[in-house]
């Protein structure tokens, strides 16, 4: 009987794995070199490399989970299909014209992107629903037949989005639309606004409704490319693709919905550290996911990841539930240089997998973070159990010129270059908690990710936090997040309404996404272990033009509408947390409903043997922790630590997915879990 279930996180360096044995609760992780040009051939290379490594049979995977960065690429390429938009008549320029806001607002000269479909490639149709859902312009059969003939003339579309007026209230016209040009080019995509993203806001239902249609193409063809692949492999495994929001879904619905997949990876990252830290009774962190070209962070509240309803990605507008990350150019192939101004900036430019950092030996000569962390002693001579040796004197010849230029030693070059990559990591976090009302200080730090470990006691004594949370597998927490992930589906359905008096009409809209969600469950879920439903309102003031979305009811039944006091009460308590005061006399109203139904699948329970004990060091390296002189340092195997050693920095704390640094002044345990606590002693 199957048995195994393998997660697979692509990154821009190496796609991770982890598998774990349901039945033993064994676990076993693998990393190899990312393919950029074609990510399937690392996936398939790796996934074969895993089974015979570690003696699994591929006929015993029983499950493979997928975090995906093609759509994200596809967008920050500007490679994805060529896209028609239909939009009701008058409302032909509404992606161009947007919110009318700059995309740097100090900068005259900087231009949004252009739309991914150029005017050409915009037609309007006459037909009207008004505010109400009601029809105040029919669509006739000649509309539909004369927008044929114009989409038909025009040469190379593969994909239509049709997004028309307050289609969101009644989808009528939409779904006529849709259906004749399916059947007039059945060889080309058709997105539907009212599927894609059934919300009010034309802008941004119409951006999400434009990306979703140019990436259905290239991504439907990689998901079943590798969904097909993928089998040759492991024949019984069934296939899930991660998305955004934090669960999976089957590949014919990614395929239906790729723009769910923008953020597939590093959502993935977020529920994997937030199953570390219940491991660790720790339910409040902040995760620090430092890979290869970027930093991703993301707080975890009592056990549950923050989640935004709007992103931008390069420039384009996505509005859908989606784990809130936040991204900067920082990662151990970002690359330091001066600038016009002579001051030294690190990133968001990076060597990437290709070249790679100098210090990797293959072609890369420019300095990055990963050389810096090589020239203070901070990394070992092996990478990857052994699948990448470490060349110094590459690091050294590449930093050499930027100190030169600089007038200062190697170390302090390379010092410099940890502390402005730490400056933005710590930005970054900023952004999702004390720009959100949340005090880091109150929270663990979780770092993980290939470089997770390195920065994470420079970017805590930064921000003043204290403890420090490191994952058995931290360079492999993505893809073991992979692993935990549940089957998800969200519905919304709008619904504004004043929170007083008879609120029967909203429980008319939560029996119909009950009944959706019912029969997602049917269909979607037969293999699920257990069912839930969290249900959400959007609210606010009325007279504001933003809503915050507030958790209401969790359940496996149906989904009752809570009275108005307690709405209220609700509402105010969310709303005095993010700004620090509410007017508990002010009017509120509700704008949307959110039903998330999560489907539970078989998990293996984590095991906590563990290799033979080896609490000695294995080596003693000379170590630059601040610019006063290198100290030195012992090296110890994290795989010979059992629970309960304690270490006193400095040290440094090799795996194969990972390096952790130990500075001085703090101290590491490793607990029942068999994660490791970092106390930091003088913040």
């Amino acid at each position: 009987m199957p048995n195994w279930i393998v997660g697979c996180d692509v990154g821009g360096t190496f796609t991770d794995f982890c598998a774990k044995e349901v039945s033993t609760g064994r676990g076993v992780v693998h990393k190899r070199p990312s393919t950029p040009d074609d990510p399937s051939r690392a996936i398939l290379s790796g996934l074969r490399e895993l089974t015979e490594l570690h003696g699994i049979s591929p006929s015993d995977i029983s499950r493979f989970a997928h975090g995906t960065t093609v759509a994200t690429n596809a967008l920050l390429q500007r490679k994805g299909a060529r896209v028609a938009v239909v939009t009701t008549k008058g409302f032909r320029d509404l992606l161009e014209i947007g919110r009318q806001t700059r995309p740097l607002i100090y900068d005259l000269q900087a231009d949004a992107p252009p739309t991914l479909a150029g005017r050409s490639l915009r037609f309007e149709i006459a037909e009207r629903i008004g505010p109400e859902g009601q029809v105040i312009t029919d669509l006739t059969e000649a509309a539909i037949a004369g927008l044929i003939a114009e989409i038909g003339a025009a040469e190379g579309i593969e994909a239509i989005a049709v997004c028309l007026i307050f289609s969101f209230l009644n989808p009528a016209h939409e779904e006529r639309i849709a259906a004749a040009l399916r059947e007039a080019f059945p060889g080309i995509f058709v997105t539907v606004s009212s599927e894609v993203q059934p919300e009010f806001r034309e802008y941004e239902r119409f951006s999400t409704t434009l990306i979703n249609a140019f990436l259905q193409p290239e991504v439907t063809r990689y998901m079943n490319r590798l969904q097909a692949e993928v089998r040759s492999v492991a024949p019984e495994a069934d296939f899930g693709i991660f998305q955004s929001s934090g669960g999976l879904m089957k590949v014919e619905r990614a395929s239906q919905l790729p723009v769910r997949t923008a953020l597939s990876g590093p959502a993935a990252g977020a529920v994997g550290a937030s199953g570390a830290g219940a491991l660790s009774n720790m339910g409040d962190v902040i995760t620090l996911d430092i890979g290869g070209t970027s930093t991703d962070v993301c707080l975890i509240r009592d056990g549950k990841t923050a989640l935004a309803s709007t992103r931008d990605i390069s420039g384009f507008r996505i509005r859908l539930p989606m784990v809130d990350i936040h991204t900067v150019g920082a990662g151990g192939g970002s690359i330091a240089q001066i600038g016009t101004d002579g001051l030294m900036k690190v990133g968001p430019e990076s060597a990437g997998a290709v070249p790679g950092p100098a210090c990797y030996g293959r072609g890369g000569t420019l300095p990055t973070v990963s050389d810096a962390n090589v020239l203070l002693g901070r990394l070992p001579r092996e990478l990857a159990g052994g699948g990448m040796t470490i060349d110094r004197g590459r690091a050294i010849a590449a930093i050499r010129p930027l100190a030169e230029t600089l007038g200062v030693s190697l170390e302090r070059a390379a010092l410099g270059i940890i502390g402005i990559v730490t400056a933005n990591m710590t930005r970054a976090i900023r952004v999702v908690s004390i720009e959100k009302g949340y005090d880091p200080r109150r929270f663990a730090l979780m770092p993980f990710g290939g470089a997770g470990g390195l920065h994470a006691a420079d970017v805590a004594l930064a921000l003043g936090m204290k403890r420090i949370i490191v994952p058995r597998a931290p360079g492999i927490l993505c893809a073991e997040g992979l692993i935990l992930a549940d089957l998800q589906e969200d519905f919304v359905a709008n619904c504004r309404t004043a929170i007083a008096g008879d609120l029967s009409v909203v429980q008319t809209e939560l029996d119909a996404l009950d009944a959706r969600a019912a029969e997602w469950f049917a269909t979607e879920a037969g293999a699920a272990t257990d069912r839930q439903m969290i249900l959400s309102f959007d609210m606010r003031y009325m007279g504001q033009n933003y809503e915050l979305s507030v958790e209401v009811w969790t359940g496996a039944s149906a989904p009752a509408c809570p009275d108005v006091d307690a709405l209220r009460a609700a509402f105010l308590a969310e709303y005095s947390r993010s700004y620090g005061h509410a007017d508990p006399d002010a009017p509120v109203e509700m704008v949307n409903i959110r039903l998330r139904a999560t489907a539970r699948l078989a998990q293996a329970e984590t095991s906590n043997t563990h290799a033979e004990p080896d609490t000695l060091p294995f080596q003693e390296v000379d170590v630059w922790f601040t610019d006063q002189g290198a100290q030195s340092t012992p090296m110890y195997r994290r795989a010979g630590l059992p629970a309960g050693t304690v270490i006193a920095g400095p040290a440094i704390i090799t795996q194969l997915d990972s390096t952790t640094v130990v500075p001085p002044g703090a101290e590491i345990r490793v607990d029942e879990a068999l994660n490791m606590i970092m106390e930091l002693s003088n913040v």
